[in-house]
């Protein structure tokens, strides 16, 4: 057993040369990665060209990524909203401040989105847009009736 397991770690030019009671060679004094006639060890070459082997980092983002980006400034957005309309609702004394709040965080994701759907990569725009574009549209929608509403409560 151990003399099969010492000629599989010969070479193979090594392996024929050697008679088979001395292929039982330790592996320091002959492995693979030592020995100066392995055919074992040939040079990779590639069929394909040098200039299609280098792969640079990714530059672009993917849709998946920016719609995840996108989803957590409407989280973010929408909880603001929320308890904005909540303060309207109840016309309290901090209904301003939260709808100020919920206008800010609404417009940083209004940004994100329409850079996204304008940008230079159209096919990741209508990606984005089909996917989250009627959600956006409605929270725009929400945000715009509360300011209207405190608006006619003043």
């Amino acid at each position: 057993m151990f003399a099969r397991r010492a000629a599989a770690q010969l070479c193979a030019a090594c392996a024929r040369q050697a008679p088979r009671q001395t292929r039982t060679v330790s592996r320091a004094q002959h492995t693979l990665s030592t020995c100066s006639r392995s055919t074992l060890r040939p040079a990779i070459r590639s069929s394909y060209p040098a200039s299609t082997q280098t792969r640079g980092f990714a530059s672009h983002v993917t849709a998946d990524e920016k719609i995840e980006e996108i989803q957590e400034l409407y989280a973010t957005a929408k909880d603001e909203f929320e308890i904005a309309a909540e303060e309207t609702e109840g016309n309290t004394v901090y209904a301003a401040d939260d709808r100020a709040a919920a206008r800010e965080e609404f417009d940083k994701l209004k940004k994100v989105f329409e850079d996204a759907v304008n940008g230079p990569d159209r096919s990741l725009g209508e990606e984005v847009k089909s996917r989250v574009g009627q959600r956006i549209r409605e929270l725009e929608n929400a945000v715009i009736a509360m300011e209207e509403l405190a608006q006619n409560q003043d």
